[in-house]
């Protein structure tokens, strides 16, 4: 999408929730997201879903996106993820290793990946939530975790390793 297309008032006013100027700005962003989509979807029929999609996420998340100029790489890589989850959904795409998959996560944009991986983490089991954050977030050992929880040191790893599994997966697919 070209930033000159948008103007720097209708972009500002949009990120600060100006209800009209997040419509205008769906209806001018539209024609460049489609044409994304076509460029990258494996299936003519994932067009319109990756379209829809990107735009919903636009919609939600306009406030977030820090400048004019990022606008064009932030949807095309908004497109770009929707394109290959539908793909994979739909088993177009082999499923991709680690190395592929932590570069498709440090690919996103950094406010994307904050949402993304909060959502991995809202989305596990409980027990497994529980010691992702101590050990992930809190940084807390095998071993202090074991005593939180009056688990066995063997129940934390294997909860842990779990835990990221899922993750992982959440955040590839």
């Amino acid at each position: 999408m070209s930033a000159a297309a948008i103007s720097p008032n209708l972009f500002e006013a949009a990120r600060l929730g100006d209800v009209r100027a997040i419509a205008a700005l769906l209806e001018t962003a539209q024609p460049d997201i489609r044409r994304y989509a076509r460029a990258t979807c494996r299936s003519s029929a994932d067009v319109e879903d990756a379209t829809q999609e990107a735009l919903w996420i636009l919609f939600r998340h306009v406030g977030t996106i820090r400048s004019l100029l990022a606008i064009s790489g932030w949807l095309f890589s908004v497109v770009r993820r929707e394109c290959l989850r539908l793909a994979r959904k739909a088993g177009l795409t082999p499923a991709i290793d680690d190395g592929e998959a932590e570069v498709l996560l440090l690919s996103r944009p950094e406010t994307d990946l904050r949402l993304d991986v909060a959502a991995a983490f809202e989305a596990l089991p409980p027990h497994y939530r529980d010691v992702a954050l101590m050990r992930d977030v809190k940084e807390m050992t095998i071993d202090e975790i074991a005593d939180a929880l009056g688990a066995t040191r063997q129940t934390v790893k294997a909860r842990l390793h779990r835990a990221r599994a899922l993750m992982r997966e959440y955040l590839t697919r």
